[in-house]
């Protein structure tokens, strides 16, 4: 397994002083953020230095009910060449739910949602990951979600669900340990059961991030220190195996970059980890080879009996694993579960039956707030144009019309919707976001004689 030290995730915002700090000796980037055949200079520079780079990916959505899009697929793999990647890495989450299974509108969630831990879920599951696993060059590592809610009728918890998945995959695991202490406090599950149920030999390395307690509920921000209660379940991991890599994730509120290092040095110390990167350029240079060599996609990993390796076949000594390939009723079962629940928390069905009502208002609020944030990210004009009006007309918005596509297109869809109902009165503020939709849409303004197609439209996505 590819050792890979102490890493931070690179983002945009601190990407000069990713490059400035000591001691990294790798970094993850989010998947979807890049182009593979137009890396961020950044990015480039690091890879010249022999800092592996990771693309960590957030849309597959490998819990659904819908087997992965080959175009999702390919293009994380793109990634992955254009890196010199060793593996990749995404989640054991749904992200969307609806469409042909269901015969009901395609709805997303904008965010990682739970898969609920039934045979059902785990044998559609443990299909994607192998189509996954046979689609991409290098292995796959999954890593588990933080959760606010709970799916009534688990047949397993955490760990075992974990620990059934390696075993029928031989996928590798990304442990994040914030995740496992937000779970601690919202759902009650307990990280050191959690731990000693995994198969801890088959990590392929840690996630460590802060977050913040508000009313009784951990929010998992990554725009926070890492509290005292992460770094006792990072010690507890450290304590049971030595990881391959461990990795700081920040993503908003960045602190100057003094803070970030003494973050790493911290998680540095409870992991005991010492400089892979360093390790790697002396072995190279004494045997004369480039410091940086993917891993092969065949390459074996033994993790247990009766696990394959990730994109290899499975041992020839292991005994058989019962791995049924699951029965297309699984999926249309999952399906409208994962689809009823997605509707309750974007377009405001009803709430299934055995969910906690009151958490399911707390996470669609939370969606929406999301959804919010990210559109003025990666749409900046809008709150400048609409001014303290964004957020407020965004939510409302948001409060009506679930997400069918990416945050680029909610962007658009939310400023049609103000257009279409002659909003904002200022006539100048009007006129700019009139602009900005023709500039990023490519087409005229709506008519009023779509009004009333759009809004039959929209109608129907929250039936």
């Amino acid at each position: 397994m590819t050792e890979l030290g102490i890493g931070i995730g690179w983002r945009p915002e601190i990407a000069e002083a990713v490059e400035a700090l000591s001691g990294v000796d790798w970094v993850e980037v989010v998947a979807e953020n890049i182009c593979a055949d137009h890396l961020p200079d950044s990015l480039t520079r690091l890879r010249e230095r022999g800092v592996t780079v990771v693309p960590h990916g957030v849309s597959l959505g490998l819990g659904g009910a819908d087997r992965p899009d080959p175009a999702r697929l390919a293009a994380l793999g793109e990634k992955a060449v254009a890196l010199g990647a060793p593996l990749v890495t995404e989640h054991i989450a749904f992200v969307r739910a609806g469409g042909p299974l269901t015969a009901t509108p395609l709805l997303e969630a904008g965010h990682l949602l739970p898969v609920p831990r039934t045979r059902d879920a785990l044998d559609v599951l443990c299909e994607n990951v192998r189509i996954a696993q046979d689609a991409l060059p290098v292995p796959l590592a999954l890593e588990n979600i933080a959760a606010l809610i709970a799916w009534p009728g688990e047949e397993m918890t955490e760990g075992q669900f974990l620990a059934e998945l390696v075993e029928r995959t031989g996928v590798r695991l990304l442990v994040d340990v914030a995740n496992l202490h937000t779970n601690h406090v919202n759902r009650g599950e307990d990280p050191a059961r959690a731990l000693s149920e995994l198969p801890v030999e088959a990590i392929a390395y840690v996630h460590v991030a802060g977050g913040v307690e508000r009313d009784g509920v951990w929010h998992d921000t990554h725009a926070h220190p890492v509290p005292e209660a992460v770094l006792d379940v990072l010690a507890d991991l450290a304590s049971r195996v030595s990881p391959p890599g461990a990795l700081l994730e920040r993503d908003d509120d960045f602190p100057p970059a003094a803070e970030l290092a003494g973050e790493l040095e911290v998680i540095r110390t409870t992991v005991g980890i010492r400089s892979a990167r360093a390790e790697r350029v002396g072995t190279a240079h004494q045997h004369g080879a480039r410091p940086l060599v993917p891993t092969p996609r065949r390459a074996p990993l033994l993790i247990g009996a009766g696990a394959r390796a990730s994109g290899g076949p499975m041992p020839s000594a292991a005994p058989a694993v019962h791995d049924p390939v699951p029965q297309e009723g699984a999926r249309q079962r999952l399906a409208v579960t994962q689809a009823a629940l997605l509707s309750a928390l974007v377009a405001g069905t009803p709430v299934p039956e055995g969910f906690d009502t009151r958490r399911i208002g707390v996470q669609s609020r939370a969606l929406a707030a999301k959804r919010a944030g990210v559109v003025a990210k990666v749409a900046p004009e809008l709150p400048e144009i609409l001014g303290k009006g964004f957020r407020p007309a965004f939510l409302a918005y948001a409060r009506s019309r679930p997400m069918t596509g990416g945050y680029r297109r909610d962007a658009l869809d939310f400023v049609e919707h103000l257009l279409l109902a002659d909003r904002p009165e200022d006539p100048v503020a009007r006129r700019r976001l009139t602009e900005w939709w023709q500039d990023h849409s490519g087409s005229r303004p709506p008519g009023r004689a779509t009004r009333f197609v759009r809004a039959a439209r929209h109608a129907l996505v929250r039936r």
